[in-house]
């Protein structure tokens, strides 16, 4: 039964990553540039979600598919979902630049003792912008707002002692001034515990939808077809091109490194000391591929030390952060915290605060 699963796995990789290339190549034909990494740039909309959820996460640079054990998880593997014991809620604020901020809160539940149900929601938004024209540099006296949302389900869980799977379907709504577009779009994820040293080996692929086109009121137009006729205006609207959402296939790996050390795998309960190292190569239908590597130490299950660095990326590179847990018999709670530096931008900071009832 093992090795059929494990066949599976490998073949849905396989066709996901085909799935993926033939839909770079694609964009690649039509975006009508041969120069570099720039055939790519501008494929994608909905960037927002690229943006990565949780401190913890974020971090470690987002070396994250095979590590997560928490509700952030799910955006970075859904399988993830499935090492989540009891009820858990997380919310996380990030302070993006510019004035815009993202935010992300969920909840999961198990569904019997293999598996798991969530609820998710991100948001991007921007607050207020003034409209300036051309004649009214410093501003008309109106605005308008950015704000992107992503609602997801989520279902995973550990078909044998090794191997777990994840799926997330979400609604996913790009929105600005009286423009939006939206559709519905799907993660799928794998985990395998190889059993040694602690290590975990995960793949998924993210964001596989159809395309989106932008609608709304700020596209009508009413207006004379030739300006120098005394004819009545007639209604037109701006046509829109279609977009793809930002195709992610994400593989990852991580092991225990104290067990490496120590010879011998640790438990949950072990007291002291935790050493997690952990690497991510991610191919992207619009940019260039990344990898990024993390690790996070942990002390008596309490503080928590993070660090990684992304590969590949134009603007993020190198991460840290640090994390706080509260352990009693009725509950856990846990407080994270990671900074970003951004290339000219300054710092992405990010607030992460997790509730678990065992």
């Amino acid at each position: 039964m093992k090795k059929i699963l494990l066949s599976l796995s490998l073949v849905l990789t396989v066709v996901v990553a085909s799935s993926l290339m033939l839909q770079a190549e694609d964009t690649k034909n039509s975006s009508g540039s041969s120069s570099g990494d720039f055939r790519k740039v501008g494929a994608s909309g909905g960037q927002f979600l690229k943006i990565g959820v949780g401190a913890r996460a974020s971090s470690m640079a987002g070396a994250y598919g095979s590590v997560g054990s928490d509700v952030t998880s799910i955006y970075w593997n859904s399988a993830g979902i499935s090492d989540i014991q009891g009820l858990a809620a997380n919310f996380t604020y990030t302070s993006w630049f510019a004035g815009f901020s993202h935010n992300f809160v969920g909840a999961c539940v198990p569904l019997g003792d293999k598996y798991k149900a969530a609820l998710t929601l991100s948001s991007f938004t921007s607050g207020n912008i003034p409209i300036t024209t051309i004649e009214k540099e410093t501003g008309t006296g109106a605005s308008y707002q950015v704000n992107d949302i992503a609602i997801g389900a989520s279902f995973g869980g550990y078909v044998t002692e090794q191997f777990a799977f994840g799926a997330t379907i979400k609604y996913v709504q790009n929105a600005f001034a009286a423009v939006s577009a939206s559709g519905l779009a799907f993660d799928l994820g794998t985990i395998y515990k190889t059993g040694f040293q602690g290590t975990r080996v995960a793949f998924s692929i993210h964001n596989l939808g159809g395309q989106q086109s932008y609608t709304g009121a700020d596209l009508n137009r009413t207006s004379k077809t030739v300006p120098e006729q005394n004819a009545s205006p007639v209604d037109a609207q701006v046509l829109t091109s279609p977009y793809n959402l930002p195709l992610i296939f994400r593989a990852g790996i991580s092991t225990d490194a104290m067990s490496i050390v120590n010879g011998e795998s640790s438990t949950p309960d072990d007291a002291n000391h935790k050493w997690i190292v952990s690497a991510d190569f991610e191919t992207l239908s619009d940019t260039p591929e990344q990898f990024s590597i993390g690790t996070e130490y942990v002390w008596n299950n309490f503080v928590a030390i993070r660090g990684g660095y992304r590969f590949g990326h134009d603007t993020f590179g190198l991460a840290g952060g640090l994390g706080l847990k509260y352990i009693s018999g009725g509950f856990d709670g846990q407080l994270d915290y990671s900074i970003n530096p951004v290339s000219n931008f300054g710092f992405v900071n990010r607030f992460s605060v997790s509730v678990r009832v065992p």
